[in-house]
């Protein structure tokens, strides 16, 4: 059985993450405690608010060189993956870094209104375990900021312009949108995060 633990940074979305994990079968809990994170078979940085105020939280915690180090498969949900980025314009932030790079407001456009909220559809950029039998899929998206295309990018979406919709590289992953939120296919995409071994 997967061991899951989600880490505790301030953000709304716990419940229904932890709902989405345990209908997959998987043990699921939030903590910030390193004895507990080392133990998880997949550790998840889930994502609601300011990019400052999810950094204040990480520091305060001192979770940094603790994600820093995982050995083990990590997702970062739509602000938890933009804050493993190097860098965000909103507040002005200085992130993780675990993946090169700046998080970028949404440009307005006619007809193009930030924030982006709602359904969109998610194409794969490169093959990866996480997106298997999802490309093209619609997911829930919710934000005003995000990443620009790059090679570490495995799926983009489009609002206005393309970005990046989902990351990897190594044991890290991200996703821009809300898979626990996303109906079927977001369970696929947490499914396959599972099946993902460190």
């Amino acid at each position: 059985m997967a061991n899951v633990v989600l880490l505790s940074t301030g953000g709304s979305n716990y419940t229904s993450l932890q709902s989405a994990f345990e209908r997959l079968g998987a043990r699921c809990q939030l903590s910030t405690e390193v004895d507990v994170i080392a133990a998880a078979s997949h550790v998840v940085l889930p994502g609601v608010g300011s990019a400052s105020s999810a950094m204040q939280a990480i520091q305060q915690q001192d979770l940094a060189p603790i994600i820093k180090s995982l050995k083990q498969p990590l997702l970062g949900i739509c602000l938890g993956m933009q804050v493993l980025y190097t860098y965000s314009e909103e507040s002005e932030q200085n992130c993780l870094g675990i993946f090169s790079g700046s998080i970028k407001r949404l440009a307005n456009a006619p007809g193009i209104r930030v924030p982006h909220m709602g359904w969109n559809s998610v194409h794969s950029t490169r093959v990866n375990p996480l997106l298997k039998g999802i490309d093209g899929a619609d997911f829930y998206f919710v934000h005003s900021y995000a990443a620009a295309l790059d090679e570490n990018s495995i799926a983009q979406s489009t609002h206005g312009n393309s970005f990046t919709a989902a990351v990897a590289s190594g044991n890290m992953y991200g996703v821009q949108f809300h898979p626990e939120r996303s109906g079927p296919q977001g369970q696929t995409l947490l499914e396959n995060f599972l099946s993902i071994s460190s």
